[in-house]
């Protein structure tokens, strides 16, 4: 009897230790945030990030336009270079979701997946082209409540951990901040790169500390 009891404790034990869900650690230098991800409601945004951040395609890019409560955004690879003008037009999803061309991964884009979910502080949400099925690699994470883009961007997951370091990256020095006239394609771009690195971990483990 103590040999079963033993047994089915291992198996509850397994089973939640399976059953542990994954976030990502999204690490700058001014702290991590950590996320969590909503894959009941938008499956294949989860899905193309979790693959691309597996990848290490975000590593290195930065939050290329970051706009006082409004968001930060991030995900481009072009954001690597030194070429502050072509921040903010590039990126692709994680795998062919049936947009774009197969043979062509930079084509690759994930369908809209619009949901009930609001943007408040913290969301995380796709970024995407006037197409509502447009959305690629780019994000963006809320720095306050936005009713205005409920219904209109997919929320894919929430900051659960590291919000401080939202209003951090807020309020490094732009173009839009030294000159109000400045209208070039880099008017929200840090002047000093807000670079990241992007895990995917356990929730205990990122939880930790």
């Amino acid at each position: 009897m103590k040999k079963l009891i033993t047994l089915i404790l291992i198996g509850v034990l397994f089973m939640s230790c399976s059953k542990e869900k994954d976030v990502a650690v999204i690490s700058t230098q001014f702290g991590d945030m950590v996320v969590e991800f909503y894959p009941e409601i938008a499956p294949m945004h989860v899905e193309s990030f979790t693959i691309l951040a597996k990848e290490g395609y975000f590593d290195e890019t930065t939050f290329h336009r970051v706009i006082p409560g409004f968001m930060i955004q991030g995900g481009d690879p072009n954001s690597k270079d030194t070429n502050r003008l072509n921040d903010g037009s590039g990126g692709r999803a994680g795998k062919f979701f049936g947009i774009g061309r197969e043979n062509d991964p930079d084509t690759w884009m994930i369908p809209g997946e619009f949901n009930d979910q609001l943007h408040v502080k913290g969301t995380l949400s796709m970024a995407r082209t006037p197409d509502p099925n447009g959305a690629s690699s780019q994000f963006f994470v809320c720095h306050a409540s936005r009713p205005d883009l409920d219904g209109q961007y997919t929320v894919f997951g929430q900051v659960i951990k590291g919000l401080e370091v939202i209003d951090q990256i807020i309020n490094v020095n732009t173009p839009r901040r030294e000159n109000r006239g400045y209208q070039g394609p880099d008017v929200d771009n840090p002047f000093e790169k807000v670079e990241m690195t992007v895990k995917i971990m356990k929730h205990s483990e990122a939880m930790k500390g």
